[in-house]
């Protein structure tokens, strides 16, 4: 009886509620998309942008406050374009695997650090633009067409023999990795902040004072190496499309 009469007052006074797979949706002309993640995506990128701009305004020759921190982060990134590319290929792509990274990095670091949750939606709710499916396979997406161009643009057609090689054998089988690449990027990368996501949401209603804090702080820990896995394997398969095979 008591657990009767404590599920009804429950229902009378929820006092959180978790959903997942709930959506706004925004319907332009015959498309429909996803209108919370568009959101996010773009404060995530307002936030970039705001902070690129902050940084080159005053450009002094020795750096200092956030200029000094940007050109950290640059030079981070062209090291890990290097070491994954190589030396004499790597400059054009570090725009394209530095965007990835800051992109993931600061979308991952928004789910753990605002409280999304908290602005009320007519369906749906906020959340990481990175803890949909959709948005990591448009990056995993992105990533098999910069190394199919990347091979492309340096072998020609030539670069589909490396499919044959080091014997014809191997071919349905390296047909099959170019669809399991983007597939693990993308899930890899979903799974473990949505899994974050729904980790802190569960304790904020079962505890919501002091135990959440510490794994907050392991989520903001793992989602900046799941931005780094993503951006260094977009990065060594770009060199690996490049790479001579002998």
């Amino acid at each position: 009886m008591e657990i009767i009469d404590g599920l009804a007052f429950y229902n009378a006074f929820p006092l959180a509620e978790l959903e997942v797979g709930q959506h706004l949706y925004w319907h332009i002309g015959n498309l429909k998309v996803h209108g919370q993640v568009f959101i996010t995506s773009w404060v995530v990128i307002a936030i970039l942008i705001i902070a690129s701009i902050a940084a080159t305004r005053n450009i002094q020759r020795i750096p200092s406050g956030l200029q000094n921190f940007m050109e950290y982060a640059l030079e981070f990134l062209r090291d890990l374009a290097k070491n994954q590319i190589g030396e004499k290929e790597y400059r054009p792509w570090v725009p394209f695997v530095g965007t990835l990274f800051l992109f993931i990095f600061v979308a991952n670091w928004s789910g753990a650090l605002v409280p999304w949750k908290l602005i009320e939606l007519p369906e749906g709710e906020l959340a990481a633009p990175t803890s949909d499916i959709n948005t990591t396979v448009a990056f995993a997406l992105l990533t098999s067409l910069a190394y199919f161009y990347a091979g492309l643009s340096k072998k020609g057609l030539g670069y589909f023999a490396g499919y044959a090689q080091p014997t014809p054998i191997l071919l349905p089988f390296k047909v099959l990795e170019d669809f399991t690449k983007p597939l693990s990027l993308s899930f890899r990368l979903f799974g473990n902040i949505l899994a974050d996501e729904l980790v802190v949401a569960v304790l904020v209603l079962l505890v919501p004072l002091f135990v959440p804090l510490p794994v907050m702080a392991l989520g903001l820990f793992t989602s900046a190496i799941q931005a780094l896995i993503f951006a260094t394997l977009a990065a060594a398969y770009i060199g690996e499309a490049m790479e001579d095979h002998h």
